[in-house]
């Protein structure tokens, strides 16, 4: 083993955010908290409201709105099966978790105008 690969090995690891992410502490958060707020408000203004949704979903979800072979479906998604044997997935991207709820006219109360 060369010097170098000791060293890193009694390099004690340290967590990090993940590239491209950061941590939102105080007093940041009440900053980002006013932001939102404000967004909440304006849209409201506008008749609409927010939609909150699953961070994960049936796999078939994703397959037929993008596609079975496409590489975000077979490659770059975390799928599992739950108890029942479902295969559910991680939601990759937030589309077609939004357009789901309101497909199944679930959302018809969405905007209050």
């Amino acid at each position: 083993m060369s010097e170098g690969a000791a060293k890193k090995e009694e390099k004690p690891s340290k967590f990090q955010a993940i590239r491209g992410t950061r941590d939102l502490l105080p007093p940041e958060t009440a900053l980002w908290n006013r932001v939102e707020q404000t967004a909440h408000e304006i849209f409201a203004t506008f008749g609409f409201g927010e939609i909150r949704i699953p961070i994960f979903e049936q796999t078939d979800l994703f397959a037929r709105s993008i596609g079975l072979d496409t590489d975000v479906v077979s490659k770059e998604m975390y799928t599992f099966e739950d108890r029942d044997e479902t295969s559910v997935s991680l939601r990759p991207e937030a589309t077609a978790s939004v357009c789901r709820p309101t497909s199944n006219t679930a959302c018809s109360n969405c905007r209050s105008r």
